[in-house]
């Protein structure tokens, strides 16, 4: 089973989507399953795992409705408001959907660099393990030690960590992302999606060894177990299609183990987000 854990569809307008700016003309149009579906089959991929992309409701919605409609979306993670007063009930209500796998925030573009050690919020995560559900942390590396705190104190969630934590690739620097990734990886509820990569580089410059310095860094601190593919489509397509995308992992894969490389490739994503439909509550 090969699977792309991260990767998103939209409709796109521009007020549900403030983050695409003026350099990225070619995210501003819709993105639909039969868009991905092709793309996947040719590179191999039997499914994926459609991302929220904007802080609504509706989004969640909608998503768990493609989900529905099209096999290959083996599960969503959605966006839930946790820190409203209704998170419990809301969440207890999108969990009967069995391919709601996980919930995420995007937190690196609150202003607050607090936000994850916000009461309400630690409260509202806190409620993901009733469900089985995981927790998507989307972070610059400034948030890194702030996640630390969050992931500790809440031992028995699990957590993924979307596109490595978003290393400074284009500047090539390695730390301090570096040291604050091992502490994190030294929890073991928390997991790691090989993605993003591409658009942290120079978009039109980047090389696939640019990258391997921080594949190998994020390797020694998670381990093979808990790393996973993702190909961040549409928006990796600011720096490159999605076949030359999810090369780069699939090719440095190529030098692990084989139970490795499948693991990563994609029985990890399947195991952590429970896509067989059997989830575990915490």
């Amino acid at each position: 089973m090969r699977i792309d854990s991260h990767q998103h569809f939209w409709r796109y307008e521009p007020a549900h989507y403030p983050w695409i700016g003026e350099r990225m003309g070619v995210l501003k149009r819709d993105y639909l399953p039969q868009d991905l579906e092709p793309l996947l089959e040719a590179s191999g991929f039997d499914g994926a795992i459609a991302v929220q992309a904007q802080q609504a409701r509706a989004e969640t919605e909608w998503l768990l409705e493609l989900a529905d409609r099209y096999a290959f979306i083996r599960g969503v993670v959605g966006f839930v408001d946790l820190c409203s007063q209704g998170a419990a009930a809301e969440l207890a209500r999108l969990a009967r959907r069995p391919k709601l796998v996980g919930v995420r925030h995007i937190v690196h573009d609150e202003p607050d660099d607090d936000f994850l050690l916000r009461a309400d919020f630690r409260s509202g995560l806190a409620r993901l393990g009733e469900h089985g559900l995981v927790y998507d942390l989307l972070l610059f590396p400034k948030h890194l030690a702030r996640a630390l705190r969050v992931v500790e104190e809440l031992h028995d969630q699990p957590f993924v960590l979307d596109h490595i934590g978003k290393p400074f690739i284009r500047d090539g620097l390695v730390s301090p992302w570096r040291e604050d990734l091992r502490r994190l990886a030294a929890l073991p509820n928390v997991s790691c999606k090989l993605s993003g990569m591409v658009t942290e580089a120079r978009w039109d410059a980047w090389r696939p060894e640019d990258l391997d310095p921080y594949l190998d860094v994020v390797l020694e601190a998670f381990g093979a177990s808990r790393l996973m593919i993702g190909s961040d489509w549409p928006v990796c397509t600011l720096a490159g299609d999605y076949a030359r995308t999810m090369a780069v992992v699939v090719d440095w894969a190529a030098r692990l183990p084989p139970a490795d490389r499948s693991g990563i490739l994609g029985w990890n994503a399947a195991r952590i987000y429970g896509l067989d439909g059997r989830r575990t509550s915490a």
